[in-house]
């Protein structure tokens, strides 16, 4: 029996990506030599949730960053309205992603990446709009507590939030 959605029931936003093997300049390249993209033909996402697990340089952020690009957002994160370079760069990666999306629009999104995040917080500043994000400075808070803050603060539901190694504020306890 198909489930109708309802207002309570968002997403899938995101169905599956393939990657354009037929564009690829070279297989040996950057990012297409590393292992997540070595035999990656179509990737499908879990309707709620999808978690990319493995070792370091097995491309995993490269591969958010890729999706964070398609999806209109920022490289450096952030959601679509921030638009500023720290310095560019992002591979070339989305280029060569096909993503199959819902009908279904997602009513907010947002990439977290927080190897970047410092320059996040400060565009937030430079923006004047640090009040959505709890009304305090994220620089004057704990990393752990600018990560809570943006979570809390900012992830409203409904909506695309790919988050990059969002632990790596966060203790274990």
């Amino acid at each position: 029996m198909a489930r109708r959605k309802t207002k309570d029931t968002p997403g899938p936003y995101l169905l599956d990506i393939r990657l354009l093997r037929e564009r690829i300049p070279s297989p040996e390249a950057y990012p297409f030599c590393l292992p997540a993209f070595r035999n990656l033909d179509t990737l499908k996402f879990h309707p709620k949730v999808t978690f990319f697990v493995g070792e370091n340089g097995a491309g995993k952020s490269t591969l958010l960053e890729a999706l964070a690009v398609s999806c209109d957002m920022n490289p450096e994160g952030g959601s679509r309205n921030f638009n500023f370079a720290t310095r560019a760069s992002h591979s070339s990666l989305d280029q060569y992603l096909r993503l199959a999306k819902a009908i279904a629009k997602p009513g907010d999104g947002y990439f977290l990446r927080a190897e970047s995040f410092f320059n996040v917080a400060t565009e937030i500043e430079n923006l004047g709009v640090g009040g959505g994000y709890g009304g305090r400075s994220l620089h004057e808070q704990s990393h752990g507590e600018s990560f809570f803050a943006l979570f809390t603060n900012r992830f409203r539901g409904n909506g695309l939030y790919l988050m990059d190694e969002p632990e790596a504020a966060l203790s274990p306890k």
